[in-house]
């Protein structure tokens, strides 16, 4: 999996009452931060500001966010052209910076976000700061996001861009800041060395292995997974063009510092370029003869370079990731690869890995395999295609999960289920979110929170050691908690998922794993409730793209029950006209007849009370326009747009 522009995934969370915040994070007090950059445009000039292109940048009173002045930007041609700040030598390589921007459209809305270029002996690349935020004209939004340097560059800039619209923008109160590191702790015991019946490992980006972050990972992991650089757009961005840039730097360390190595991952429906589906005729493939050759020799051509480039030195892949949806009568998802290929393009990427990896332990690796239908679509599928000889040696379990859900049940039924089939099974992607519906935020986590997340650790952690047998390793996705995919999916917020906090330092969470007997008192748990649909009183939708790209998008779509009773189950329904087409959706099932498209709750996200929300996210096609359609209803109930 996982982070943005990687676009669908895990579950959402499980509805669930909102905690008292009472509590801070940290392990550690955080001392005043260091900032290394204001820009509040009250002097009457850019301040070093300048568009990415041919756009305008001046100074203007007009509208302010604190103070008199603001930047005015005006002029754009594309979405990613914005006000651009030179940051080289502001931002210093191993220092995780957070960065706040204020931002307000002229006019119209869309979704905006901090990113950086860099640039390395002239070759370019983009780091997101912050997650896509919704930004109009009506009110100054803040995007925040944290910042690590992790390569040495030769160009550093900051920018603002927006997914979709080329209008006009204004920002104000630009600020870099950093808290000074805190020694990475020496007194307590190595994961690594508690956790002796399989290996532990985390997801890494080139900012966990350099500084503190390196003598973290060091001290109390065994393997690593590179989480973004061995995908398909990082390594063949076009065709039969190799780069890995991304990934080397990742792999030589693991083998410097004796780290095993999972490779993630050879076949996925997303994070895949737009060309390896484009036949020859330059037209999107369709399911005919010349676009199946043709799409499973790219396949083949890729597995041959990618995992031959690192040989022996990656023991573990994960060969295909995501295929099932259980909301398909026979339980695979609809991608592209199965449109043109059906089955064969997983019995070719399967049996080419192995002829090029014959070393390597190959997976098919999933989320919500704890959910029965998914978890059952799964075991049918490799049943079925090991006993043609397709060569599957493990299920890999991502395990995306919350402090609510799922139960302890409901994860020792996911791997008892595998077990008759005498396969490897490994966690591939755990992380506990604090969070348990999309409406909420805490500016710092609860203490309730960190004290339910500790004990879904500890007793996860329990289950995976009864079936030690069968588990071979164990992945954490991420180092700390300065560093998670969660603090942009699915919505953007301050997300505390991992063993250790922002600042390094060992949570609760971590006292779950290795001595529970250090958490303090378990608190209560909670249990949302189904049944049948009934119509709200009234309801309320928010639609937006959140992302956009020639011929696809990402889109999320967000319920509010503003009645007075709590909604026990949902049906949403809405009606592109654009001839869009939904290719995937998490957070519910859906079906398109057309353009209508139905929607029905998760199990475990059908509990809405009074005043709560609950959002559904999709990846869609779409081709000339993409308008947002103009009604929905919710339980055959009409609701406000908003």
């Amino acid at each position: 999996m996982r982070a943005l522009p990687r676009l669908a995934l895990a579950a959402l969370l499980a509805a669930a009452p909102l905690a008292v915040v009472t509590a801070a994070a940290s392990a550690a007090e955080d001392p005043t931060p260091i900032t290394v950059l204001t820009s509040d445009f009250e002097d009457g000039t850019v301040q070093g500001w300048t568009g990415r292109s041919a756009e305008t940048v001046a100074h203007t009173t007009a509208v302010a966010h604190g103070g008199t002045g603001s930047l005015a930007v005006s002029g754009r041609t594309a979405a990613w052209e914005g006000p651009s700040l030179d940051v080289f030598g502001v931002f210093k390589k191993g220092t995780a910076y957070t960065v706040s921007a204020w931002v307000r459209m002229e006019s119209g809305s869309d979704t905006a976000r901090l990113s950086v270029e860099r640039r390395t002996g002239g070759v370019a690349a983009y780091d997101q700061v912050s997650g896509g935020t919704a930004v109009s004209s009506g009110a100054w939004v803040n995007l925040t996001g944290r910042y690590t340097l992790a390569t040495d560059v030769d160009f550093l800039r900051l920018y603002v861009e927006t997914s979709s619209t080329t209008g006009p923008l204004h920002i104000d109160d630009v600020t870099a800041s950093y808290v000074p590191a805190l020694p990475v702790q020496t007194d307590i015991p190595a994961v690594k060395d508690v956790v002796t019946e399989f290996p532990v490992g985390v997801a890494i980006t080139g900012a966990e292995i350099i500084s503190e972050h390196g003598e973290l990972l060091n001290r109390h992991f065994a393997s690593v997974t590179p989480g973004n650089a061995l995908k398909w757009d990082a390594t063949e961005p076009s065709e039969n063009t190799f780069t890995y840039a991304q990934a080397d730097p990742l792999i030589a360390y693991a083998k410097a510092n004796d780290l095993a190595i999972r490779g993630h991952t050879l076949v996925w429906h997303n994070q895949t370029p737009a060309w390896v589906f484009t036949g020859a005729d330059g037209q999107p493939m369709t399911a005919t003869a010349e676009d199946k050759t043709l799409l499973l020799a790219r396949l083949e051509n890729h597995i041959r370079n990618v995992a031959a480039h690192y040989g022996t030195d990656i023991g573990v892949w994960d060969v295909v990731n995501e295929v099932i949806d259980e909301s398909q009568s026979d339980g695979l998802r609809r991608s592209t690869w199965h449109t043109v290929t059906g089955l064969d393009y997983i019995r070719t990427a399967f049996r080419v890995a192995r002829e090029v990896a014959p070393h390597a332990k190959l997976f098919i690796n999933d989320y919500n395999t704890n959910v029965p239908a998914k978890r059952d679509h799964l075991f049918t599928l490799v049943q079925r295609l090991r006993a043609e000889g397709v060569p599957i040696d493990g299920v890999g379990h991502q395990v995306h999960i919350n402090v609510n859900w799922p139960t302890i049940a409901e994860s020792e039924a996911m791997l008892a289920k595998f077990v008759p089939l005498g396969i490897e099974q490994q966690i591939t992607e755990m992380d506990v979110s604090i969070y348990t519906n999309e409406s909420e935020n805490f500016a710092t986590p609860p203490a309730d929170r960190l004290l339910k997340q500790a004990y879904v650790y500890r007793d996860m952690f329990a289950l995976f050691r009864r079936y030690a047998g069968e588990i071979t390793s164990v992945t954490l996705w991420g180092l700390a908690d300065d560093n998670t995919w969660l603090d942009t999916f699915p919505v953007t917020r301050k997300d505390a998922p991992l063993l250790f906090d922002t600042r390094l330092q060992a949570k609760s969470a971590y006292w779950g794993v290795t001595d529970p007997a250090r958490i303090e008192t378990s608190p209560s748990p909670s249990t949302p409730s189904s049944s049948t649909p009934t119509p709200p009183s009234s309801c309320a939708i928010a639609y937006r793209v959140t992302a956009s790209w020639p011929g696809g998008f990402q889109g999320d779509v967000k319920i509010t029950n503003t009645g007075a009773a709590p909604l026990t189950s949902w049906s949403l329904t809405w009606k592109f006209t654009g001839g869009q087409q939904i290719r995937q959706l998490w957070g519910g099932s859906h079906t398109q007849a057309l353009g209508t498209v139905t929607v029905g709750n998760a199990e475990w996200n059908g509990s809405v009370a009074a005043g709560g929300s609950v959002s559904v996210g999709f990846l869609g096609s779409w081709t000339g326009a993409n308008p947002a359609p103009a009604a929905f209803t919710v339980n055959g109930a009409t609701c406000t747009v908003l």
